[in-house]
């Protein structure tokens, strides 16, 4: 056969999947068989198309949705568009268009290419989130949560652009300038929706124990919740009957405080400030306020004395009251005991002013130099008779005392704060709350649901930082659907997670259209099996769509408690040059470029191949040249083979050699796409095919046929198109989405063991067998430490440092 002629295979194979709108990958809803649900990060439709790192993640999944069809399961992997979005935004204003003459253009653009890529999806069931019958569930979903008090109107600064006459987003300010325009921006207060995420602060935090996620995704998670536990403490102010209260996770520290600082936000700033020192706090607290509202936030820390004393509870020594901008208002009460001995911001406060400071903690071994800072834990000092406790012990000792006396309670502090839910914009969903002179705020009914946005030719900003929707009366005015008197619509839009908060929800509904919220549906495929996506989407996605999903749970939408149970990130991939791609680099790979010179099938396999999924790998012109000369290769084998098919010498003694080969890749293939080692099964492959390869040079005459579709239903996930035209070539009459997976026989696999070898300062002191390859650090330490040589050389001694070799050696270096 000559060169694998991959245009015309994969046109052909293509179209042939495209009949009955791909009726081959649709699922069934609510049938016998066991189910996947096999999801992907849905894409921003932008008008550059579809970019490397969205086929290694869409690569993945699709080659799981192939293997588990053929093993039987009823699959569901669909595909749709996050298509709402400040780039189309800004795209519309500076071109004067409407996001809705283009954005469905980047809609087909990005699911030409999809298709191009023979990515198996159900595309019955794509969604776009612009589609009003899919946001009339987005804004439903909204009204249920205003109904139950989770959403709330307050004053929120925005980044607002007077030359643009607009607000920005956070990520369109660069070092305090437009992104658009490079006018310097103001921060302008606008009511703003929020939404009561806090309330589920708890329940998000302590489910994340029951995900199988990354542990660094959830970890970032915990983060951002940000829960700790401490006390409340109670200060008493000298000559006032008022009392500050104080969050701290570090009571072990109470006997270090040698100040209170107040946020400039706190009402007791002024109420307790002695009146010698009055004028100058409320002068301060006016102008720090006045910062704060227009959302101006110092670098550089001040403050100012109140002139009146707090009284530490326990040794009754008074304490300097301040008032200081680097208190937050938000975080705890307001108020914080500056322990500058203990807490960097509290030192740098206490150098400016010229404050005490008292060591009350010391490391365990050894004291540090008193003008450094200790922030661990330790051993407490210089604090009556809670000296010599470590700080764990003194904060439970100092907390129970504190608390019998009627001084301090042990409280929960978040560091999430509600979700600002509110965007400036025309293109995003209409929040459906109507503001009416008499009523107040009313929400639409459900009846009136969706409410769509206004169609017009273009639009422009509004010149005060609020949504274009304002200049847009027609729309703007309506009827009270209470009192029927005459009203406003909200004006503002929501923000671009609304709609991907439940969109994995919507697939499921869009078999019906999205007419019902079927929960039969629900129950059949939820929660989602695998989740594949960037690791940019941790926090905020991820904690957003687990949010909705509990409410929609308490309110018995949903049928579980959390959306996906499995979630795999995919890593970065980098540019030629090592570097993130991107334009002004000059580094991006552009897909279309690739399938055009090499094709589909060599651009899934080399993305699949480059690495282990979840790792950072550059791009490689070289590397990708190899795969396209391995699918040549296996190109010309199947010539090979068929030519061979009309043999009837089929010599069972030789051909035992190819079985036991071919078994073992079964194995390793089957267990290799299970744990997503998809590089790993990759190379596997190749090093069959090179087997093969030189099989039928000596074995010329034998027919493999047989044995070589096997090979060919295992490339199949990977590489569809060659694989179904090969497969159709040497006689196979059906489509390969519908064959069996081949089964490996037990009793064929070669038992293989893995030898590391056990060196002490660089001997070889003995060899460590095991069944298990790739074993870690710690797994080999703990099988050395049940070895007899391990008493002898190891045990007791002290060891300085390990070297760790995967795979190979560790050696323990052993100091005297």
């Amino acid at each position: 056969m000559r060169k694998y002629p991959f245009k015309k295979i994969e046109k052909k194979w293509q179209e042939i999947w495209q009949k009955n709108n791909f009726s081959l990958w649709q699922a069934k809803d609510l049938a016998k068989q066991k189910k996947i649900y096999i999801l992907d990060m849905f894409p921003y439709p932008s008008g550059d198309g579809l970019h490397v790192g969205h086929v290694e993640g869409y690569t993945a999944t699709d080659i799981l949705s192939r293997f588990y069809r053929m093993n039987g399961y009823n699959v569901l992997h669909p595909m749709g568009f996050d298509a709402f979005g400040l780039p189309a935004e800004n795209f519309a204003i500076k071109k004067k268009k409407n996001p809705i003459d283009f954005v469905p253009k980047n809609i087909e653009r990005f699911r030409k290419q999809l298709k191009s890529l023979g990515l198996s999806y159900d595309w019955q069931r794509e969604l776009s989130t612009t589609d009003p019958s899919y946001y009339k569930w987005t804004q439903y979903i909204f009204l249920k949560m205003y109904e139950r008090g989770l959403v709330y109107e307050k004053s929120a600064p925005i980044n607002f652009c007077p030359s643009c006459q607009t607000g920005l987003a956070d990520e369109e300010v660069i070092g305090g300038k437009c992104e658009r325009c490079g006018t310097a921006t103001e921060i302008r207060n606008l009511k703003q929706w929020h939404i009561r995420i806090t309330a589920y602060a708890e329940r998000l935090l302590e489910d994340l124990d029951e995900l199988d996620w990354p542990e660094n995704v959830k970890e970032m998670q915990r983060n951002w919740i940000g829960k700790s536990v401490g006390y409340e403490v109670l200060f008493m102010v000298d000559g006032f009957e008022e009392r500050i209260a104080i969050f701290t996770t570090r009571l072990d520290t109470i006997y270090g405080v040698t100040f209170i600082v107040l946020s400039p936000a706190n009402e007791l700033a002024l109420k307790i400030s002695h009146p010698n020192y009055l004028l100058n706090v409320e002068r301060y607290v006016q102008e720090e306020r006045k910062k704060e509202k227009a959302g101006i936030y110092d670098k550089e820390i001040s403050g100012v004395f109140t002139g009146s004393y707090a009284i530490n509870p326990l040794n009754q020594k008074k304490i300097p009251i301040w008032v200081s901008n680097y208190v937050l208002a938000t975080y705890g009460t307001g108020a914080i005991m500056g322990v500058p001995a203990h807490d960097e911001r509290d030192f740098n406060f206490a150098k400016k002013f010229d404050l005490e400071v008292i060591r009350v903690v010391v490391p365990t071994e050894g004291v540090q130099n008193f003008e450094e800072i200790f922030i661990e834990d330790g051993v407490v000092i210089n604090s009556d008779e809670f000296s010599g406790l470590s700080s764990e012990e003194a904060r439970e000792k100092i907390g129970e005392k504190l608390s019998s006396l009627g001084l301090a309670r042990k409280v929960v502090n978040y560091r999430l704060r509600d979700w600002i839910f509110s965007r400036q914009r025309y293109w995003g969903e209409p929040i459906p709350l109507i503001r009416c002179p008499r009523c107040g705020i009313v929400p639409l009914k459900e009846k009136d649901l969706p409410l769509v946005l206004p169609r017009v030719k273009y639009y422009k900003p509004s010149g005060t930082g609020e949504s274009p929707l304002k200049n847009i009366s027609k729309w703007v005015k309506t009827r009270c659907p209470k009192c029927k008197g005459e009203a406003e619509r909200e004006t503002q839009t929501m923000p671009q997670w609304a709609g991907s908060c439940w969109y994995y929800i919507g697939y499921l509904l869009k078999s019906k259209k999205l007419r019902n919220w079927d929960k039969r549906l629900l129950q059949y495929w939820l929660p989602v099996d695998v989740y594949v996506g960037g690791v940019e989407h941790a926090v905020l996605h991820l904690l957003y769509a687990r949010f909705w999903h509990k409410f929609l749970y308490d309110i018995k939408m949903v049928p579980t408690k959390e959306p996906f149970v499995k979630l795999v990130n995919q890593g970065l991939i980098l540019g030629p040059d090592g570097q993130k791609m991107s334009k002004s680099r000059g580094n991006v790979i552009n897909p279309d470029d690739v399938i055009k010179e090499y094709g589909a099938d060599t651009l899934r396999i080399y993305e699949m191949f480059m690495g282990p999924l979840e790792d950072s790998k550059p791009w490689s012109i070289e590397s990708i040249k190899g795969v396209f000369r391995f699918l040549n290769r296996v190109w010309a084998l199947a010539g090979q083979v068929k030519k061979n098919k009309i043999r009837k010498n089929k010599d069972q003694e030789i051909l035992a050699e190819v079985r036991v080969k071919l078994n073992e890749l079964i194995y390793e293939t089957t267990e290799g796409i299970k744990n997503l080692k998809f590089n790993v099964v990759i190379a596997k492959m190749m090093s069959f095919e090179n087997f093969l390869r030189n099989f039928l040079s000596k074995n010329s005459n034998l027919n493999i046929v047989d044995e070589f579709l096997i090979f060919i239903r295992l490339l199949f996930p990977f590489a569809p198109h060659i694989s179904q035209e090969i497969f159709s070539l040497l006689g196979g009459k059906s489509l390969l989405d519908l064959e069996k997976w081949p089964e490996y026989d037990k009793e064929l696999l070669v038992r293989k063991t893995f030898n590391y070898v056990v060196q002490v300062n660089g001997k070889k002191r003995g060899v460590i067998v095991s069944e298990k390859e790739n074993l870690t650090e710690n797994e080999v330490k703990e099988l050395v430490s049940e070895q007899t040589f391990y008493k002898k050389y190891i045990k007791g001694k002290k060891v300085v440092k390990i070297v760790f070799v995967r795979g190979k050696v560790i050696n323990f270096v052993i100091g005297e």
